[in-house]
């Protein structure tokens, strides 16, 4: 039988994941956590796991939010979540075929190198299939939290589901087995 690998640090998706989605949010008075996520997250920096966020923030090639914009969005963020190890954003639309929008895999490559692991070390938490797929493309494992916009599919398709960030938190912190 292979041996378990613990995870050595965990990745979540920002909107719908870690705060409320507000599409195109270029205004941090709009940031609000999901119910839970602080206590989530303090769980996981009191074991010593760092914590990075992922995500996906197409609305800065769209011209819909400034890059400005986005770091006091992203500051929001953690002034009421608390610190985060890791950012790794993709600024780029649909079309740009680059290697850092999800699903691609490159935004959990690059946060793993950033924290001197490797994706396999890393367990990504996100509402949507692309965050399940690109965590699968890097090599790392994934944990599925739906919301009402996650389809049915995506469900299906997930390794590992979680009704809500508390209880993928606690199965990471049990051995993420």
């Amino acid at each position: 039988m292979p041996e378990q690998v613990r995870c050595r640090a965990v990745l979540l998706d920002r909107d719908g994941t870690l705060v409320e989605d507000v599409p195109y949010n270029a205004d941090p008075e709009l940031v609000t956590p999901i119910a839970g996520a602080r206590e989530a997250l303090d769980r996981l920096r009191a074991s010593g796991m760092p914590v990075g966020v992922v995500t996906n923030q197409s609305g800065v090639a769209r011209g819909l939010i400034s890059p400005a914009d986005l770091v006091r969005v992203n500051r929001r963020v953690e002034e009421l979540l608390g610190p985060i190890d890791v950012w790794q954003v993709c600024v780029h639309g649909p079309l740009d075929c680059c290697d850092c929008r999800k699903p691609r895999p490159g935004l959990i490559r690059s946060a793993a190198r950033t924290l001197g692991l490797q994706p396999a070390d890393c367990v990504v938490v996100g509402d949507i299939g692309s965050d399940v797929e690109a965590a699968r493309a890097a090599g790392a494992r994934a944990v599925l939290v739906p919301t009402p916009v996650t389809r049915a599919e995506e469900v299906a398709a997930a390794p590992r589901t979680a009704p809500d960030l508390r209880r993928a938190v606690d199965w990471i912190l049990a051995g993420a087995r």
